[in-house]
């Protein structure tokens, strides 16, 4: 895809409606564990699985901020069509992929009830949580090599692909967990070993893909080479964004722990709702990538001009999303929720959850929009700032302070943190671009937009 001439609207939704479609059955991965639990193994079972969400992301998160990494550099090398750099960016970044997946997997085999215990999982469900985090993290090498060639194709356009390899991946999950569940009674284990599985799929196409590419998007497995300019770049860009990951994962596992306090009931139920939220979070994240993606080609190009009205057509798209995805979780939240469990109490705690958080949700989009297009002109330490200090930040203050007060120590106060912090981040990045985007006036003089 052209990403540097023609209509932006148009080729932006081109890009990311399979990149939205590739999002949701990575989610549909998560999704089909806790529903097939949730239905076939009890409630415990349910909130184990689902309580591993918020831990996955916090160990998860530093390499898939790399991923971005990888994305913009490849888009500024395509878009410059420097071939040599692409080709040594290409080549580093696999060889990466395969280190940080294999960093992940061991680090989280060990760690796994430590981290269980410090995040305070209730300890009718601990064992059953632990056992389902290490089968789990035996996949990271394959979901680092999914992530990382994945955002290789995103930056030369193609977001198709990975779409038919998800899907394929993600058809051999839900016939694995029904197996491994329903029939060999494997409870836990047998949903994490059905998501090892079809992730191994999904890597192993992309991976095949890379071997098969033209130009200088072409992998060879023989040259695979941390070229170390290409790695300070990645890093560059990456750790910023990894970093940001991390302390929001961070604060999502503090506010998990908040949640842990209510009890098993509690988490399940929160547990379902931030599932079906995750679907709304994906959909909107698509057009943070595209406005990533597009940012950095253009920038390579040195097309300055293109740069707002991307981002005004990413936020659009994102606002657009939003409301609508959100507040329809809302109003089914009742037949959602009953797909993952049929107590009423754990439907009714997963109401709470939604009429908070995914009737706001617009809100988090707008924010993550800002923060692509901050990236994909070159700034990642900037919006990693202000991220971890308004969103993240003021969200632990948040349960330090206020959720603390005998009034308003429930669980819907832990949720309201998360529409109050997205809009003072949202301001901020707001602030942040105008000041970039002079800066990058300065250095050219862009056609008026």
């Amino acid at each position: 895809m052209d990403m540097c001439s023609g209509p932006i609207m148009k080729k932006m939704l081109m890009f990311a409606i399979p990149l939205v479609c590739s999002s949701v059955l990575q989610l549909l991965f998560n999704a089909a564990d806790i529903v097939v639990v949730g239905r076939f193994a009890g409630d415990n079972s349910l909130a184990a699985v689902g309580s591993n969400t918020a831990l996955i992301n916090l160990l998860t998160n530093l390499f898939i901020g790399l991923s971005v990494g990888v994305n913009v550099l490849t888009g500024l090398c395509y878009g410059a069509k420097q071939e040599k750099d692409l080709t040594e960016t290409v080549h580093t970044a696999m060889l990466l992929s395969l280190f940080s997946g294999l960093f992940l997997m061991v680090g989280g085999i060990i760690s796994a009830h430590v981290l269980l215990n410090w995040m305070q999982a209730p300890q009718e469900v601990i064992g059953l949580a632990t056992l389902y985090l290490r089968i789990y993290f035996v996949g990271m090498p394959a979901v680092m090599v999914y992530n990382f060639g994945s955002a290789i194709l995103r930056a030369v356009g193609d977001t198709r692909r990975p779409l038919f390899y998800l899907t394929g991946a993600g058809i051999i999950n839900v016939i694995l967990n029904l197996f491994f569940v329903v029939v060999c009674r494997l409870d836990v284990a047998g949903v994490a070993l059905a998501t090892v599985i079809s992730e191994t799929v999904s890597g192993g196409l992309v991976f095949r893909c890379l071997m098969k590419e033209k130009g200088g998007i072409r992998m060879i497995p023989s040259k695979l080479h941390i070229y170390r300019d290409k790695l300070q770049k990645i890093l560059r860009i990456g750790l910023p964004a990894g970093f940001q990951g991390i302390v929001f994962a961070l604060s999502n596992v503090l506010i998990q722990s908040s949640v842990n306090i209510f009890g098993a009931t509690i988490v399940a139920g929160n547990s379902a709702a931030a599932n079906i939220e995750g679907f709304v979070y994906v959909s909107m994240n698509a057009f943070h990538q595209a406005t990533v993606s597009f940012t950095s080609q253009n920038m390579g190009a040195g097309k300055y001009e293109r740069i707002n009205r991307i981002l005004f057509c990413g936020e659009i798209c994102a606002i657009v999303v939003g409301l609508v995805m959100g507040n329809a979780c809302v109003i089914f939240g009742n037949s959602l929720l009953g797909v993952y469990s049929s107590s009423p109490e754990v439907i009714q705690a997963g109401l709470v959850r939604l009429r908070v958080i995914a009737a706001t949700y617009a809100l988090c989009g707008m924010m993550d929009v800002m923060v692509g297009s901050l990236r994909g002109i070159g700034y990642s330490i900037m919006p990693m700032i202000v991220s971890t200090i308004g969103a993240c930040g003021l969200r632990i203050l948040w349960l330090a302070t206020i959720f603390q007060m005998p009034e308003f120590h429930n669980v819907q106060m832990v949720y309201y943190s998360y529409p109050v912090t997205w809009i003072v981040t949202f301001v901020a990045h707001v602030i942040c671009f105008i000041w970039a985007r002079r800066r990058i006036g300065k250095r050219a003089q862009p056609a008026a937009v």
